[in-house]
């Protein structure tokens, strides 16, 4: 009977001071994907998205950075993704088809509220992605969500943690 009553003790833990309460948390990661600009006109216009990360991850060389890319960016980062690594990589908001036939009654792909449907499938499309461990390796991950340009004729390599 002591047996059991020692088995079921608490176990005491160090109590948490204010700093381990409402310090930085450990390890974050913040995407917004927001301010959606379209671009050109006729055939050649083009909604661009503003891609803002926020981390203390070391495996990202900058922890703060601001690109814009546009949709055919996210499809070319999916398709590396599916390609190179060994996620399960989720789907991209639809390609929207029925939007672009001509003789609508609103702007199709480029109505305020398809923009705003987008721009949140796309947030959480990144959010899901680069929240992955083994996505955080990937380079075009990483050139995707911090470089200026994407260079869509990179080597495919992994990230080393820093």
């Amino acid at each position: 009977m002591t047996d059991t009553i020692a088995d079921t003790r608490r176990l005491f833990s160090k109590p948490q001071n204010l700093n381990d309460a409402y310090g930085p948390p450990s390890n974050f990661l913040e995407i917004d994907v927001s301010n959606p600009e379209t671009v050109g006109v006729g055939r050649t216009r083009f909604t661009t998205y503003e891609i803002r990360l926020k981390t203390n991850l070391p495996i990202f060389k900058l922890k703060e950075s601001r690109v814009r890319r546009r949709y055919s960016d996210f499809q070319w980062l999916r398709g590396e993704l599916e390609r190179d690594s060994k996620v399960v990589v989720p789907p991209l908001p639809g390609k929207a088809l029925s939007r672009q036939l001509p003789f609508r009654g609103d702007d199709g792909i480029f109505d305020d509220s398809f923009i705003e449907e987008r721009r949140a499938g796309l947030e959480q499309f990144l959010n899901k992605v680069a929240g992955h461990p083994l996505a955080q390796n990937e380079r075009c991950l990483h050139m995707f969500l911090q470089d200026k340009s994407v260079d869509k004729t990179y080597t495919p390599s992994k990230i080393r943690q820093a």
